[in-house]
């Protein structure tokens, strides 16, 4: 993979979208449209956290998202928060979860790698800042094993990614040029034909034989193995360590600095909950598939749950290199010009949290406070 960008560089360029649906797409696109998920009950004789009567999170109804899922399921955002009220919504795009935290309508929100960025390099800086990590992996590139034996067979077929721009988008993208091919990535066309295909609809277009295989998040990768796709590819295996962003803790910068208390329990939820998760996979899949029911009103399949689970993994860190080296892939596919990261993250609530646990900080890589 490309080495992350210097400080120089980043510092050289503002962003400008080559079109406009670049990275205003969403990082996942599974799961309801927005809707509202209240499951935890207020502790009796709990008091609220600076007089805050409410917080609102948002989060996709992905399995990448697990750590809010199980965080709402289980209660340990509410459980930190005392008697100020966690309320939830539930989102399937990241354009809208950025346009609810920008309005207020959230206030803190799990969201990839890429609408972050777009949020962030739209507002000149000034809306959100990315506040912790949540999950890496969890993203494969699955085909029809008839027509595709090797990653060579690629070339000329049809394969769906999720939306024009968006995170594994541009990985799809990258991994293309790494083998040399050519593809012009507004239009999708050429040695491969890119096919944007919103993540709900894909398994059905693969049925059809309207694509040929798809880079794609879970469970969406496992509903297509269950159709009879073969996993050719899982993307962690092209990062340094196997690790990479796939979803980030982002907060509005005005609740940030209105709230930081209520900022730090949501915090100490979220490590709590990721601490929990890996102490209990099994018992942590089916918590977050039972929030996904609630959410989305079906749940995973036993076959499909069990196959996406554990190529996820649930960090605090949120790897900014890897963020780093993503927004420079959507450079190099000639999406974006050199984006203003520097100050994207703030970390000094998480590691404060960390530190308080006995946890290992995380870093910002030169790209914010920590």
């Amino acid at each position: 993979m490309p080495a992350s960008l210097s400080p120089a560089r980043l510092r050289r360029g503002t962003a400008v979208l080559a079109a406009l649906p670049l990275l205003t797409l969403a990082a996942c696109g599974y799961g309801s449209d927005s809707a509202k998920s209240d499951t935890a009950e207020v502790a009796a004789g709990a008091e609220k956290i600076d007089g805050l009567g409410t917080v609102k999170i948002g989060y996709f109804g992905n399995l990448t998202h697990a750590t809010a899922l199980v965080g709402n399921q289980k209660g340990f955002f509410q459980k930190e928060l005392g008697a100020t009220k966690a309320e939830y919504a539930v989102f399937n795009a990241g354009p809208s979860e950025i346009e609810a935290l920008n309005s207020g309508s959230i206030d803190i929100g799990w969201i990839g790698p890429s609408p972050a960025i777009n949020g962030y390099t739209k507002s000149n800086g000034t809306d959100l800042r990315i506040i912790g990590g949540s999950a890496s992996g969890g993203v494969k590139l699955v085909v029809d094993p008839k027509k595709i034996k090797t990653p060579a067979d690629v070339r000329g077929k049809k394969i769906a990614t999720p939306q024009l721009g968006n995170t594994q988008d541009v990985a799809f993208l990258n991994w293309i040029a790494g083998r040399g091919w050519k593809v012009d990535a507004q239009s999708g066309k050429g040695d491969v034909t890119v096919v944007r295909t919103d993540n709900k609809i894909t398994p059905d277009a693969y049925k059809a034989g309207s694509v040929d295989g798809a880079w794609v998040p879970e469970p969406t990768a496992s509903k297509l193995v269950a159709e009879g796709a073969k996993v050719l590819l899982d993307e962690s295996s092209l990062w340094p360590g196997k690790k990479f962003v796939i979803t980030n803790i982002v907060v509005s910068q005005k609740f940030l600095k209105e709230h930081p208390k209520v900022v730090e329990a949501v915090l100490k939820g979220s490590v709590e909950t990721n601490r929990w998760i890996n102490a209990n996979p099994d018992a942590a899949k089916a918590s977050a598939n039972k929030q996904l029911a609630v959410d989305s009103g079906k749940a995973l399949s036993e076959d499909v749950l069990n196959s996406a689970w554990p190529s996820i993994a649930f960090t605090d860190d949120p790897l900014a290199a890897t963020l780093d080296t993503e927004a420079r892939h959507a450079v190099k596919a000639g999406l974006l010009t050199d984006p203003l990261l520097k100050n994207i993250y703030d970390l000094t609530i998480l590691n404060k949290v960390l530190k308080a646990e006995g946890e290992s900080t995380v870093g910002a890589a030169s790209l914010g406070s920590s």
